[in-house]
């Protein structure tokens, strides 16, 4: 492997449970323009699958820390990988994910101009298979206030810097987020805090479609229940934009349904029926949720 320039005001955390999907992340890095500083990887797994993809790249060169973590979900994955960085700057991608040569060039770069700001970017489908998180749009946008309708980050292609932690917090590690929403709760609290949430489209990363169609119905359930669950932490609180984005969603789930039902679309049926179901369960699991579910503590895993 050649040598490459780094970026050593940059590490990269992947949080993964030990798919073998991993493999291919790691040497879509490795293959990149510009290294990292460092690359930590979170492994939740229990085994040993990845030593020898995590053994090949230091040896070629590039420093990867395996941090071994006897907890489950992405938020505390993602969080002990944030409590080791070093460097002024985060940048993320999922295990499932495949970054363009240039990401991590061009991601760094833009980060360096805006200041107390997040960086998002491009997430291709890559496959056959089912990939609900895409977004493809060229045209460079900034974000300061959260959407009625969506939500505008993507953490599979995202970076910032360390500092605005202080800010913002870390991700919401209570159980009812355990599988999803957690990403859209913390945008939620950057835009609340005052931190913008910038769109660049040439920051670009590839998302495996690794779930086959006939998981469609119970992957939308699963995202409808973790968005949920962002909704029912703060109606306990009383938020009134909150309200009415989570009765927007419970008024769409059934009108999603009918509409599937006499146009025979069976994906539309897939998410309105995941909503229809998810939606209602985690807004009660979020309704106790009390936000007290981030870490107060150094790491909690070892290399």
């Amino acid at each position: 492997m050649s040598e490459r320039s780094v970026a050593a005001d940059v590490t990269v955390v992947i949080p993964t449970v030990g798919r073998m999907l991993l493999e291919g992340c790691l040497d879509s890095i490795a293959a990149g323009t510009v290294w990292p500083s460092e690359v930590v990887v979170v492994d939740q797994s229990q085994t040993n699958l990845i030593v020898p993809w995590v053994e090949r790249l230091q040896l070629a060169g590039l420093s990867v820390t395996h941090v071994r973590s006897d907890e489950s979900g992405i938020a505390a994955a993602t969080n002990r990988g944030f409590e080791r960085v070093q460097t002024p700057y985060i940048a993320t991608t999922h295990d499932d994910c495949r970054v363009r040569a240039d990401w991590l060039e061009t991601i760094s770069a833009r980060l360096r101009t805006i200041g107390d700001a997040i960086v998002t970017g491009r997430v291709e489908p890559e496959g056959d298979g089912v990939v609900l998180t895409v977004v493809t749009s060229d045209e460079s946008k900034t974000y300061t206030e959260p959407m009625i309708d969506r939500d505008v980050l993507f953490p599979p292609n995202m970076a910032f810097p360390v500092r605005l932690l202080e800010r913002i917090g870390y991700l919401d590690e209570h159980p009812s987020l355990r599988l999803a929403g957690e990403d859209n709760e913390w945008a939620y609290r950057a835009m609340r805090s005052g931190i913008p949430i910038v769109y660049d489209p040439d920051a670009i990363v590839s998302h495996v479609a690794w779930q086959s169609r006939g998981e469609l119905k119970d992957v939308y359930r699963r995202y409808a229940r973790g968005q949920g669950a962002f909704y029912g932490k703060y109606v306990r609180r009383g938020d009134p934009f909150i309200l009415r984005r989570m009765i927007r969603d419970l008024v769409r789930a059934p009108w999603l349904v009918t509409r599937a039902a006499f146009s025979g679309n069976s994906e539309l049926m897939a998410m309105g029926l995941g909503e229809l179901i998810g939606l209602p369960s985690g807004i009660a699991a979020g309704l106790r949720n009390s936000g007290e579910h981030q870490p107060t503590r150094s790491g909690t895993g070892s290399k």
